[in-house]
């Protein structure tokens, strides 16, 4: 997969991309990532991308033209594989494990960062897609490119490894279902007074699996019962859920 991202600071994914599992993926040969500086599509000795907004207003707009210059050469760069173009804006659709799924099966990705007030509305023409990561404000939308990136690459075959790593992890439609991931236990077996359950102690697979599905609908029943609702449950599993909902909701442990 090849992930490009055009921003303002280009230098701030440096150590993020090359580290830990990003990196890694980039020396096995996985992923292909780029920073883009949306300044080289500048044409004044300033390199200027934003400007006052029309009809006044605090801080500055990105300017439309650089990001349309900067796009369609990046996109040209590589004719045979077009960009999945995506823009990050509050306007965006929650960005969500099933998003990153989809995204994970685009050859190419191309996140664009806004700064600033924002950008100027023509500049969104460009997006195939546009996302929000949550309801806040952040400086830039780096951070935003950073987290799509890491969610994406990570279900890319063969970047973790074992790939049965992603598919029982939160939010997983896989193994997880859709639910919240079961709780987890390293050495220690007792640490300050408290015991791993005895169960992932005894070495029999199906009780240690029917105790985990049960503990992920538990925690995502307590923690993010919003969930429920598009889980992939038994019938038996929905009649507990409802159960444990409930006895939550009214504050029982």
């Amino acid at each position: 997969m090849i992930i490009e991202t055009l921003s303002v600071f280009p230098e701030v994914f440096e150590g993020y991309m090359s580290a830990s599992i990003m990196g890694r993926a980039q020396r096995f040969g996985h992923l292909s990532f780029c920073a883009h500086d949306l300044r080289d599509w500048t044409h004044d000795r300033h390199r200027t991308v934003d400007d006052e907004p029309y009809g006044g207003g605090a801080g500055m707009l990105m300017k439309a033209p650089p990001i349309y210059e900067a796009v369609t050469s990046i996109a040209a760069a590589v004719p045979e594989v077009k960009p999945h173009v995506i823009f990050f804006t509050p306007t965006g659709a929650p960005f969500t494990q099933r998003t990153a799924e989809r995204l994970a099966r685009e050859e190419r990705l191309l996140l664009v960062c806004g700064r600033y007030e924002g950008m100027d509305e023509r500049a969104y023409a460009l997006a195939d897609e546009r996302i929000s990561i949550g309801d806040f404000v952040l400086t830039g939308g780096e951070l935003a490119a950073m987290v799509v990136a890491d969610a994406v690459c990570r279900l890319i075959p063969g970047v973790l490894g074992d790939d049965m790593s992603s598919k029982d992890e939160s939010f997983s439609g896989g193994e997880g279902g859709g639910l919240l991931e079961y709780a987890q236990y390293t050495r220690p077996a007792v640490f300050e007074g408290a015991a791993v359950p005895e169960v992932l102690l005894s070495g029999d697979h199906a009780r240690v699996a029917a105790w985990r599905r049960r503990d992920a609908l538990e925690r995502t029943c307590r923690w993010r019962p919003d969930l429920i609702e598009s889980a992939e449950l038994t019938e038996e599993e929905c009649a507990l859920a409802r159960q444990l909902v409930e006895r939550y909701r009214e504050g029982g442990a």
